[in-house]
């Protein structure tokens, strides 16, 4: 595996023309992100060059463009509000020692290849989680944007306070929010090709902020410092040293998401395939570097990606141009953004939170799945008013478990104990239903079919609560592919309550797998070794034989 991103020179035009277009497109997100997490506009910019470079640079998708976004900056606004509550000196300083141990994670989670496993979370909590948080950055504008400072409490703070907050509005900032959204919504498709609708909203914004407004009291970015960063060396606080790792697997685990679900929506536009560990690793690096740099934590963005490929770009050259011109503007223009109204920038921010709701899915999720709607509600109340971790380990516990007893009610009418030809089960020859009946009901065939998953368990001990009295059970597992630790157990309940009374026990088709996991159980003691055969019908000739000599014996 080549070390750095499939970087090729075969199409410079494309893939700088994407990159420059990209990086206009970034631009006022970075800016708005950067405010709204608390970490200021530089720490937007800087986490828009720093992840975006070394994604590009060590990722596996050449189109992936990669930058702070609406999730991980609602992730990281709530990580900055209780570390610099918990800690007001160095609060800050453990939030990007926070974004560097989701880049740690990020690279683990590559280098053990676990990037496949990472998106295989039901689609109802997926949606509900991300639709959450939405929700969360759309609350979390409403102060700045009706032109006040944030309430305390965060997000539950700020939704009770709506009602004050909309009594003490700030008109002229209102309005240069309003007017943000107005531009955004409503930019003529042939406009937004040319240019993206948040960077004309920016400068309209601004400009208006300058003159008709000019006398307002309007809070603005005010002045950001040029230069490169002081490095932000990592800072680690006893007390908080597990709430750290926590909001770091966290942070790491909503970037890897967000990072290879746009880098699905790549592969669809240009039909190719990424590599999800390779670009984990790159994603991990580009983390570590913008904790370092006092920079946002980024991801996959599916806006920047969409533009830069639509605009030409083939390779990661694209990602790299795009770096580059922002450092520029970071080195170069930063004082431009000084007048920016924050109105403006949560109008941004807004439309942010706005897109990210699943809307079709919102619309749609009653129709398709009731308990999949219950879920997906579940996870986006839970996202909104308790907690991100919780939200999303009670959402997949849920799905899972109705996914299992889902499973479990459909295997479990293949567990059957037959005790003659009337039972009429399908999947028995004529031959065998023959030497049930001439069994008399003295022996039983306890048949098993399918993966013997742990919600088994409670089939096979109805089952083997309704056994009669007989001379031998020939245990069926020739249809059984594997065998869980709780069906093995329940089975073992069976054959030993069968040879306490005395019947005699025959296995029938067990892999070589599952025989081992049964010599492990110690059933092979109690079963005969003729008796471990490969064939339903010889095991019940033998049964029948063994009945007729008890009967001639009697």
């Amino acid at each position: 595996m080549a070390i750095t991103n499939q970087i090729r020179f075969n199409n410079l035009r494309g893939d700088i023309f994407g990159g420059i277009t990209a990086a206009v497109v970034s631009l006022p997100l970075a800016l708005a992100f950067g405010v709204a997490s608390g970490v200021g506009p530089l720490g937007g910019l800087y986490g828009a060059v720093c992840v975006g470079f070394f994604a590009a640079l060590f990722g596996g998708t050449p189109t992936l463009i990669s930058e702070p976004t609406g999730p991980m900056t609602v992730v990281m606004t709530a990580i900055v509000a209780g570390l610099t509550a918990s800690n007001p000196d160095n609060g800050l300083a453990m939030a990007f020692t926070v974004v560097m141990l989701a880049g740690l994670f990020q690279i683990v989670f590559g280098i053990f290849k676990l990037g496949k496993y990472v998106t295989m979370m039901p689609y109802s909590v997926i949606s509900g989680f991300m639709s959450g948080i939405g929700v969360i950055l759309i609350i979390l504008q409403i102060a700045p944007f009706l032109g006040q400072a944030a309430p305390k409490g965060g997000v539950l703070g700020t939704f009770l306070s709506i009602p004050q907050l909309i009594a003490n509005v700030n008109p002229p900032e209102a309005i240069l929010g309003a007017l943000t959204l107005a531009i955004i919504f409503f930019m003529p498709k042939q406009i937004k090709k040319l240019v993206p609708p948040q960077l004309i909203a920016l400068i309209v914004g601004t400009v208006i902020s300058l003159t008709v407004f000019g006398n307002a009291d309007i809070r603005r970015i005010g002045e950001i410092p040029v230069g490169l960063p002081p490095l932000q060396l990592p800072t680690f606080s006893a007390g908080q040293l597990t709430v750290m790792l926590v909001d770091g697997v966290m942070l790491g685990m909503l970037g890897c998401i967000d990072t290879l679900l746009t880098a699905v929506v790549a592969d669809s536009l240009t039909r190719t395939e990424h590599n999800s560990n390779k670009e984990l690793i790159g994603q991990g690096i580009g983390n570590i570097v913008s904790g370092l740099c006092g920079g946002l934590p980024g991801a996959g963005a599916t806006m920047g990606t969409v533009v830069n490929i639509q605009t030409g770009a083939t390779s990661a050259v694209s990602g790299l141009t795009r770096a580059l011109v922002l450092l520029v503007v970071v080195l170069g223009a930063a004082k431009l953004t000084q007048p920016i109204p924050m109105a403006v920038l949560a109008g941004i921010a807004l439309k942010v939170g706005i897109d990210i709701l699943d809307w079709s899915f919102l619309k749609r999720s009653h129709k398709i799945s009731a308990k999949g709607s219950l879920i997906m509600y579940g996870v986006l109340l839970l996202t909104v008013f308790v907690d991100l971790i919780v939200a999303v380990g009670i959402g997949v516990f849920i799905a899972n478990i109705l996914t299992i007893n889902q499973l479990s009610e459909m295997q479990s009418s293949e567990v059957k104990l037959i005790s003659d030809f009337d039972d009429d089960d399908q999947n028995l020859s004529d031959e065998q239903k023959q030497l049930l009946d001439k069994g008399k009901g003295r022996v039983l065939l306890f048949c098993l079919s399918g993966p013997m998953i742990f919600g088994l368990s409670k089939a096979i001990a109805r089952e083997h609560n309704a056994m009669k009295e007989a001379d031998a059970l020939v245990v069926d597992l020739t249809e059984v592919p594997s065998l869980g630790v709780t069906a093995s157990l329940a089975i073992e309940n069976v054959i030993r309550d069968a040879h306490d009374k005395g019947l005699e026990v025959y296995v029938v088709g067990a892999s070589e797998k599952i025989q081992r996991r049964l010599e492990k159980l110690g059933l092979f003691d109690l079963i005969h070794p003729e008796h471990v055969m490969r064939d339903r019908t010889s095991a019940l000739q033998q049964a029948v034989h063994l009945v007729y000599q008890n009967t001639m014996g009697g």
